[in-house]
């Protein structure tokens, strides 16, 4: 399909992550209707009985919104939740059994103790489709994560590996061990068409008057340590090092102190610098 875009002149990209489960708010899970009028209207509605027998009778029907059918309830995990931190890794089948509960009533219950605040991790996807996306030269590698760290207020809960692990995955899984795609057409679908899609003019590709972000690395010592249950690990990788707008950031695996980044904002072209 994105082929046939492009060959018809649209500007079409799509960027994935090398892991079976996915993450979201556990609200998202629920039918559009149960969330409409934000987060306060939802948690009126959640204790009402007519409002879990539709969504059980939904989800019966139809599967969870945005995730089609999941084999079981199994396959939900929290994964962080700022007002019930002590349940972080448990499944919604677990914490159903704890509390004697349908699941559906269990997952409404817990919503509302945690102020809808809560996110899941969802597994819900084929390895199959996983080395496909991977080894097409056209799908940019992404971790749709944002910043954590192993301590401080990005530490709580267990958030999905991805945020610690994608891109050493990718190249010890798939380059090194598996060989579905080679070092550099790995390296190029996370930095120089990453840097193409977002339109970033000056960044992504090792060029004289390029911006000098680069990271270097042996591909031999760069493993990812991240998992579910154990997800704030950092990848190995004593010897890497890391230059941020030509600056130092990252010497042998320990950061320098420097901070050398800055916002990047779009122009009237719709290029970012």
């Amino acid at each position: 399909m994105m082929a046939d875009a492009r060959a018809r002149g649209l500007d079409v990209d799509c960027d994935a992550y090398p892991y079976a489960a996915g993450s979201n708010p556990l609200k998202n899970l629920l039918p559009q209707w149960v969330q409409a009028g934000g987060v306060e209207a939802m948690l009126e509605r959640l204790p009402l009985k007519d409002t879990r027998d539709r969504i059980r009778a939904d989800i019966e029907r139809d599967g969870l919104n945005n995730w089609g059918r999941i084999p079981s309830w199994d396959c939900v995990q929290i994964s962080i939740s700022p007002n019930l931190p002590q349940h972080a890794g448990k499944t919604i089948a677990a914490l159903a059994i704890e509390a004697g509960a349908d699941p559906v009533d269990r997952l409404c219950d817990y919503l509302k103790e945690d102020k809808g605040a809560t996110r899941v991790l969802v597994t819900s996807i084929s390895e199959d489709d996983i080395r496909e996306l991977v080894r097409s030269p056209m799908p940019l590698v992404g971790s749709d994560g944002n910043c954590v760290a192993p301590y401080g207020t990005v530490g709580q809960g267990m958030p999905h590996p991805r945020f610690y692990g994608t891109f050493p995955l990718i190249i010890d899984k798939y380059v090194k061990t598996e060989r579905i795609l080679p070092l550099e057409l790995a390296i190029h679908k996370m930095t120089g068409s990453t840097a193409r899609a977002l339109k970033l003019k000056d960044r992504g590709l090792l060029r004289r008057g390029f911006r000098a972000d680069i990271t270097i690395f042996d591909p031999d010592d760069f493993r990812d340590r991240a998992t579910y249950a154990d997800p704030h690990q950092f990848p190995t990788g004593a010897r890497t090092t890391v230059i941020v707008n030509g600056a130092l950031v990252v010497e042998e695996a320990t950061h320098t102190g420097a901070l050398p980044g800055r916002v990047l904002r779009r122009d009237a072209t719709g290029a970012v610098a």
